[in-house]
């Protein structure tokens, strides 16, 4: 069997994507300093310059594991049982033993961070917010994460708690989507371990500023058109009536419904009604929003968006490691399972959130929009234990 064009097509943009958000790990000023003018410098005054090729603290570690890995790829017929890894598998029973295993024993530990205080500053705008937003309901509001919130404070006299039970139903679900996209137990488990080692999805497991409300919903959107495809796009909207940044990953999900196995017409509907709801939500939004957006796409702004995954993602090392070895395993993989596809479309869609979102806006990249970066990476990292065709 060859590699589909559609395969190549994605192996290739994919790859370029990865590498420009590399270059900020082996040189942090490199983009910053090419693409942007410092505003200091235009009316005369010098500053001291940057280094576009000063080296990062990881460059070393990622240049020599990157070609440890593909040299064991290469000379993998020498040492035929590492293939072995790829193809093991374990019984559903225990499979579903580690699984509730590990969520209790992640939960029983982070328990003791809901009672604490929340570290974010962002959080007096939120908690001022949450005092109103029933009584002064705007549509630009994440009124899903209010709701959530508030009822945690209702039910467990503290904001934490439910996210702290969304964070632990993302691990499952994590498993289960890996799990359903690959047919193999192990991967799933692969998958969830990925994310709970994660720097990121640590810091922000148990935060009511920002919470993975968005990112479970969105998960389980993808998870609906495999299982239960009609439920999709209410799934889809509560992510965006949790996090209005999921608007943006609308052309991510209609490529997973294109390319995923349910019948045409299905995929049809879903298509249709997502694209509806975007652009009602476009009208709606776009009406009641008043910001100081730039008119067109700033160019030097989402070439700057690219350095935020560097910065950002400097503490999960592991991501940062294999996430180039991950783009060559799912187009690998894309031979005999056509959602490693999806998958890469799904991690260089979130890579190129950032960019996007620089470029067009005058928000900045925060660091815990790269939690779904980690989810779907741990997704991929699942998928490549897997020969299921």
């Amino acid at each position: 069997m060859t590699y589909s064009i559609q395969s190549k097509i994605i192996f290739l943009f994919s790859l370029i994507v990865v590498l420009i958000s590399l270059i900020s790990v082996v040189f942090p000023a490199l983009i910053s300093v090419t693409v942007s003018t410092n505003q200091i410098e235009k009316i005369g005054i010098d500053i001291i310059e940057q280094n576009p090729y000063e080296i990062g603290p990881l460059a070393g570690l990622l240049i020599i594991s990157n070609v440890i890995i593909f040299a064991g790829y290469v000379f993998r017929k020498k040492i035929p049982k590492i293939s072995n890894i790829f193809s093991f598998d374990i019984p559903h029973k225990i499979s579903i033993i580690i699984v509730l295993v590990v969520i209790v024993g992640y939960g029983s530990i982070s328990f003791s961070e809901v009672n604490t205080d929340e570290e974010f500053d962002d959080w007096q705008g939120v908690s001022d917010r949450l005092q109103t937003w029933k009584s002064q309901y705007s549509v630009v509001d994440p009124s899903l994460k209010y709701f959530l919130l508030d009822s945690s404070v209702e039910l467990f006299g503290n904001y934490k708690t439910i996210p702290l039970l969304f964070s632990m139903a993302l691990l499952g679900v994590t498993y289960l989507f890996t799990t359903s996209l690959t047919k193999n137990r192990f991967a799933g488990i692969v998958s969830m371990g990925i994310v709970l080692q994660s720097n990121l999805f640590l810091t922000f497991d148990t935060s009511s500023t920002y919470t993975n409300f968005w990112i479970l919903f969105y998960l389980v959107s993808l998870y609906a058109v495999v299982k239960v495809w009609f439920t999709n796009p209410v799934l889809y909207v509560a992510s965006m009536f949790s996090k209005t940044l999921t608007a943006l990953f609308a052309p991510m999900s209609i490529f997973f419904i294109l390319n995923s196995e349910i019948k045409k017409s299905y995929k049809i509907i879903l298509i249709v009604v997502i694209v509806g709801i975007l652009i009602f939500g476009a009208t709606k939004y776009g009406t009641a929003y008043n910001t100081n957006q730039t008119e067109e796409l700033s160019w030097s702004e989402f070439w700057m968006g690219f350095t935020s995954f560097a910065l950002q993602m400097r503490f999960d090392t592991v991501t940062i490691l294999l996430l180039l070895p991950l783009v060559f395993g799912l187009f690998l993989r894309s031979k005999n399972n056509k959602h490693a596809n999806s998958i890469l479309i799904l991690v260089v869609g979130v890579l190129l959130s950032a960019p996007v979102l620089a470029g067009i806006t005058d928000q900045t990249n925060q660091p815990y929009r790269f939690v779904p970066l980690v989810v779907f990476f741990a997704t991929g990292i699942g998928m490549l234990f897997s020969r299921t065709k």
